[in-house]
């Protein structure tokens, strides 16, 4: 990867590689799981910690048959065990699950598959009557070997007493001086325990990660098949290949989305909501029937029904539109309560602030909440007009159908139904003539 970061902490759909691997065995419910790691690996572990999963070292990297070797003490040995590879993200639980079934009934079920060009993989070795005798890797293969199209992708499912004994029988005569764990298929087959085999309904679920450009090019495999899934539950993509999911996304009824929309962490859309082209929505719900506009940014946020955003708008943090809002053009809403019906269309900064009700908030008004050490709060009640250009010096609050004039910098409570303002008296000088420059 040519990177100071480990490879399975690159990031595929905003998540690390190995938590794509370890969500997935989850879906198995399975009862542990284990992750060995590199010495100086610790990184992985620190990144990951919030995985409910066994860290096993170790220290000397000697090979798949001795990482594997690592994790057997602590595996009884009438569990059965799954063996799946860090930078291998797109493997899906169905196919897992066909991969386990063998394993159920005594036998070891090998995950294998066909490449046009089966370069660099072990391949798989069957008999005349078609029975898998053993994997040879590609360094250690025959030519004869070689134009086997049949290869190995490492992930396996075997009883776990079979497990060990297999790998304690491990050696490293081979061309890399290593343990392969490939070389528990033979040990199986002098055993008389079958080897059945298990085909990925994909190819995309077998592709590991060594590079960057793999690693875009499984950004581009996981978002065609999100697109392909979301569409199928009816949603609407404008463009599915102008899409990113880097997340998870939960969708209503009829849900348009337009091109170049990215979703991160989890995200809700109701029913017809509309999403404009180029918008982020991060760890937002949204609504029935709420429109959001293009260029728009929502995160941490909760939006209502029916309530119109953007374009251009960003709605941070902590905030809460209640229902029929509308949040115009290059509008900033932060850690802030906005009620029913209530509209701040233009150019404003709304922070820290509670809105009322069927408030109308006009263009270029800012609620002045950071003091330069703490944060202060705006209450701004039902059915409150505030004229544009307005400063609200928080902490203040605007009484229930109060009128602000347009201009007004307000320092104090404004009382309820009345009209309040702060400008200084407008004057014509006669006579006044703009400056000119000297002739020199």
């Amino acid at each position: 990867m040519r990177s100071d970061v480990p490879k399975v902490l690159h990031a595929l759909a905003g998540r690390p590689l190995l938590e794509h691997v370890i969500t997935t065995a989850r879906r198995l419910e399975t009862q542990d799981i284990h992750v060995v790691y590199g010495h100086g690996g610790e990184g992985v572990r620190n990144a990951l910690a919030h995985l409910q999963v066994n860290w096993i070292v170790q220290a000397e990297q000697l090979g798949t048959g001795h990482a594997v070797a690592q994790a057997m003490p602590v595996i009884p040995d009438d569990h059965i065990v799954l063996v799946l590879y860090g930078d291998v993200p797109l493997i899906t639980a169905a196919t897992l699950a066909q991969l386990i079934e063998p394993a159920r009934h005594g036998a070891l079920g090998l995950l294998t598959a066909k490449l046009d060009n089966p370069h660099g993989y072990g391949r798989i070795v069957r008999d005349a009557q078609d029975a898998v005798m053993r994997i040879v890797e590609q360094k250690d293969a025959s030519e004869t070997e070689r134009s086997i199209s049949e290869v190995n992708t490492g992930m396996l499912a075997v009883n776990a007493a079979c497990l060990k004994r297999w790998v304690a029988q491990l050696d490293n005569r081979n061309a890399q001086g290593e343990f392969y764990l490939t070389d528990i298929i033979a040990l199986a087959v002098k055993d008389h325990v079958p080897v059945q085999t298990v085909q990925a309904a994909s190819l995309d679920e077998i592709i590991g990660v060594n590079d960057r450009a793999q690693l875009a090019d499984l950004e581009r495999r996981y978002q065609c098949r999100e697109a392909q899934r979301l569409m199928l539950n009816g949603v609407t993509l404008r463009d599915p290949a102008r899409f990113d999911l880097r997340g998870e996304l939960n969708t209503g009824r009829d849900v348009v989305i337009d091109i170049n929309v990215i979703i991160e962490g989890r995200v809700s859309l109701g029913d017809r909501v509309r999403v404009g082209p180029n918008t982020v929505l991060r760890d937002v719900e949204i609504g029935a029937d709420v429109e959001i506009f293009a260029n728009c940014v929502l995160e941490q946020a909760s939006i209502g029904a029916r309530c119109r955003i953007g374009p251009f708008a960003r709605i941070r943090p902590e905030t809460e539109l209640a229902s029929d809002v509308h949040i115009g053009n290059f509008v900033e809403i932060k850690k802030s309560q906005v009620s029913d019906g209530s509209k701040i269309n233009h150019l404003s900064y709304i922070g820290d602030t509670t809105v009322g009700r069927n408030v109308n908030v006009g263009a270029g008004t800012i609620t002045c909440n950071y003091d330069g050490a703490n944060k202060h709060r705006t209450v701004i009640e039902d059915d409150v007009f505030i004229g544009s250009d307005t400063q609200l010096v928080a902490p203040v609050t605007v009484g229930k159908g109060a009128t602000l004039g347009a201009g007004t910098t307000l320092t104090r409570d404004a009382p309820p139904g009345e009209l309040t303002l702060s400008r200084v008296k407008q004057q014509t000088v006669p006579g006044w003539r703009r400056p000119t420059k000297k002739n020199i």
